[in-house]
């Protein structure tokens, strides 16, 4: 049993096909199955159920997988240490955003990160915040921007910045006349939210939840942008985070913006990191480079 086996077991994990799984792992798609053969046998057990056009691990292949990503994530802890030896500012380092902050703070973020560690790697990827837990505590990302506070199992954390909720309403709305905006004046409206899993649902509802507001059954939202959109559509009102307004990618063309009266409601956007994590100057150093971009901001 090898490394190699291992990460041709996980990437027919991930993606379910011989042929996507070869290709992950820049193998031909007959060397990878045979691999995987050669490791059955090793084990003495099968893990993977061949069937035309359906793939499925086994129950202990679930099982070896599970520790096998594990295993990777430990490799690739010690070839980082070995290289951060030399330059702790250098190589990749793997960094997910929630999808309520990844578009609009890496455009302010980015420049300032290649101009100030210049050999260092960043790896972006986005999730929504649970799976972007779980890929972190199992090793598959190295640093994760999320709102705080959010389980800490294992993981470390520092605040970066705080940014304030405002209100967003279609051009015309009665609450438009108003300068600023309490949670009480919120009742009775229609708040459109996004799905379930986002954090930022979970923050808006707090936010009124001493407000009787109508949520209509029929609507989530996957992105802010798409809850901009159906406000602009005059199906309803909703909250954006303040750095979401300002974002120069994003249209308010039919929208009027309010801020709630102080003291207004707030989020807070931190990193967080393995405690065992061999990066943390490299992380140390990204998120430096964050706190006085947005530091600069305020």
């Amino acid at each position: 049993m090898n490394l190699k086996d291992l990460k041709y077991l996980v990437a027919l994990a991930d993606t379910g096909h011989f042929g996507k799984a070869a290709e992950r792992t820049f193998v031909s798609q007959p060397t990878l199955s045979a691999q995987l053969k050669k490791l059955e046998e090793y084990l003495g057990v099968k893990l993977v159920e061949r069937q035309p056009n359906n793939v499925q691990l086994t129950d202990v292949g679930k099982e070896v997988v599970v520790r096998a990503r594990r295993m990777l994530g430990e490799s690739e802890e010690i070839i980082a240490l070995a290289r951060n030896s030399t330059d702790p500012l250098a190589g990749k380092l793997r960094m997910a955003l929630i999808p309520t902050i990844g578009p609009y703070l890496l455009p302010r973020v980015m420049q300032k990160i290649r101009k100030t560690l210049p050999n260092l790697s960043l790896m972006l990827y986005e999730h929504q915040t649970e799976p972007l837990l779980k890929r972190l505590r199992d090793g598959e990302i190295d640093l994760g921007i999320v709102a705080l506070p959010t389980a800490l199992d294992g993981l470390d954390a520092r605040e970066l910045y705080t940014e304030a909720f405002t209100v967003a309403l279609p051009n015309g709305h009665a609450l438009a006349q108003k300068s600023t905006i309490r949670a009480q004046d919120l009742k009775g409206h229609t708040l459109l939210l996004l799905e379930d899993g986002h954090c930022l649902r979970d923050q808006a509802l707090e936010v009124c939840s001493r407000v009787d507001i109508r949520e209509p059954e029929d609507f989530r939202a996957t992105s802010l942008e798409t809850l901009r959109q159906m406000v602009v559509a005059g199906l309803g009102i909703t909250l954006l985070p303040e750095m979401a307004v300002e974002s120069p990618f994003s249209s308010q063309r039919g929208l009027t913006i309010r801020q709630f009266a102080k003291p207004a409601p707030s989020r807070t956007v931190g990193a967080i990191w393995r405690k065992s994590s061999t990066r943390a100057a490299a992380i140390s150093a990204v998120c430096g480079v964050v706190d006085q971009v947005m530091t600069a901001r305020r």
